[in-house]
């Protein structure tokens, strides 16, 4: 008979990875970074469980997008009052605040629930290349070399 084997969340077994975001397009790296997050690319993946690494993204202000979405791309949100409607433009968010382009983008590929935001608290995210998580010996990840090979 198979068994199903399930991961339990012990801590001792996440690693730690870093992004240059300065090489990624922002769509390519959110969905690899939220796939890293969730734990999808290890074997010992579990829904119901945080079996995910950690993820330092640096040099978030120089991240990419493709088209026009670099003048036509718009962020809204509602502060809850009458007429509230927030909007900025990608141009205004890559001057004022670059790490939050890049955990809108993660955050809304992660799941929505209790979970998805405990792997949110997992992402790292720094505007230069210096971070401080040098100790934790983090190992260089890309996405753009996966998509040249296809």
């Amino acid at each position: 008979m198979n068994r199903t084997t399930l991961a339990s969340t012990d801590r001792a077994a996440a690693a730690w990875h870093v992004v240059d975001a300065s090489q990624e397009t922002l769509g390519r790296m959110a969905a690899g970074v939220a796939r890293v997050l969730q734990g999808k690319h290890k074997p010992t993946y579990t829904p119901h469980a945080d079996t995910g690494d950690f993820v330092v993204v640096v040099n978030a202000e120089r991240v990419r997008v493709t088209g026009r979405k670099a003048t036509d791309k718009v962020y809204r949100h509602h502060t809850g009052w009458p007429g509230g409607l927030v909007e900025r433009t990608f141009a205004h968010m890559v001057e004022r605040h670059p790490e939050e382009i890049v955990r809108l983008a993660v955050r809304r590929m992660l799941p929505k629930t209790t979970l998805g935001r405990h792997m949110l608290r997992k992402l790292k995210i720094y505007r230069g290349k210096e971070h401080p998580h040098h100790a934790q010996k983090p190992q260089p990840m890309s996405f753009a070399a996966a998509e040249r090979q296809e």
